[in-house]
């Protein structure tokens, strides 16, 4: 009888502390809308991003607001990496009752869904759009990640101090807010006598022209921060041509696609990113265990459980939200837009504010190669902007 008393015990003991940050089925709930690709060229980012958030909310479940205990409901639309059907997917969000929106992995599709999120009053966390025109006359649209005009400038300062490149050849793709914002950002910082400028064709899968011509042109670097999908084309043909410069892109290509791609190759690649593995050990190891506890993360993460950059922004910007509404003290769009400019946040990534546009305060990117032997990326350095 002892023994069966102390197991009960036990087990009840187990239950309580299993149960303290556990979401219950009679708490109210709150939901923050997930804008991101899931199909599409940025479907690879959109889902590592996503992962990111799927594993936050894992670990904080509810939310208090107003005295009261919520839980939290991720609720999701697929932008697909589209223009045309960014706005559809934002309302798709705004009528399921969302408090607000986090996302999306791609400034194009952010651009294009600000004023559906703007005519409804719901309030938009950008977690890796880095264009300036996100916030740019966009009231509702917030960030947490630093800027293209920022990154291009300390890709073409490490392009020439490290690199020692003289002239750069720049590839982007045509009607793509990212890489062309970039790109144009990258030859201001580099010098636009020093660059040559092309842009490909939606549809574009063979790259062999634009690589040869970076040759032809006697470059020192092939600059293409293209989407995940072009990336592992460019790489392959830059392997088989002997392309014979670095290959530098942006946050984009910290992803599993481009480490993968790279891999066995002799091409030499080095990015701008929000995060380096290794960082926060803690963090690293816990979230490495739920996505190799789990077959769809880790298929979402590209079959293993090497960590991208977007993955923990996601994770931050989830805590981000969840400190807005405890600040709004309400579920009401409106009343977490009011007060979501002076909310901040240190997270895995570091502290998190806004400026008076809604832009993050960030002075820091980390700069890192792929190993095209081991297939993960290497720490080179972190980088500003004097």
């Amino acid at each position: 009888m002892k023994k069966v008393l102390s197991l009960t015990l036990a087990l009840i003991m187990i239950f309580a502390l299993c149960s303290v940050g556990v979401a219950h089925a009679d708490n109210p709930v709150v939901k923050i809308g997930v804008f991101e690709p899931q199909s599409g060229d940025n479907g690879a980012g959109g889902k590592q991003e996503i992962l990111g958030m799927q594993y936050a909310n894992h670990l904080t479940p509810t939310v208090d607001i107003g005295g009261t205990t919520y839980d939290v409901e991720l609720v999701y639309a697929d932008n697909a990496s589209s223009n045309d059907k960014a706005p559809t997917a934002a309302q798709t969000l705004i009528s399921s009752g969302v408090s607000l929106v986090l996302g999306s992995y791609g400034s194009g599709v952010s651009i294009a869904a600000s004023d559906t999120f703007d005519a409804a009053g719901v309030p938009a966390i950008g977690v890796t759009c880095t264009n300036p025109q996100v916030t740019a006359g966009c009231d509702v649209y917030f960030r947490i990640c630093f800027l293209d005009p920022f990154q291009g400038t300390v890709l073409a300062n490490f392009a020439k101090a490290e690199l020692g490149a003289t002239k750069a050849y720049c590839l982007a793709k045509q009607g793509d807010d990212y890489s062309g914002g970039l790109c144009n950002y990258f030859i201001e910082a580099f010098g636009k006598d020093n660059c040559v400028y092309e842009q490909f064709p939606e549809g574009t899968s063979d790259y062999s022209t634009y690589i040869t011509n970076a040759q032809n042109q006697g470059c020192d670097v092939f600059f293409a921060p293209v989407s995940t999908e072009a990336a592992a084309q460019i790489i392959a043909k830059a392997d088989t041509q002997a392309l014979g410069m670095p290959i530098l892109a942006g946050d984009t290509w910290d992803s599993n696609v481009i480490l993968q791609a790279a891999k066995g190759t002799n091409v030499k690649i080095c990015v701008t990113t929000f995060y380096q593995e290794g960082a926060d050990a803690e963090f690293d190891a816990g979230i490495k265990s739920w996505i190799n506890s789990d077959a769809t993360a880790l298929a979402n993460n590209g079959g293993n459980d090497e960590l991208a950059a977007v993955t923990v922004m996601g994770y931050d910007a989830y805590y981000m939200a969840l400190e807005a509404l405890k600040a709004a003290g309400s579920t009401d769009p409106a009343d977490v837009l009011e007060v979501l400019p002076t909310v901040s946040y240190t997270g895995v990534t570091g502290p998190i504010a806004f400026d008076e546009i809604g832009d993050a305060v960030r002075d820091s990117a980390f700069v890192k190669q792929c190993n095209t032997e081991t297939g993960v990326w290497d720490f080179v350095s972190v980088a500003t902007v004097g």
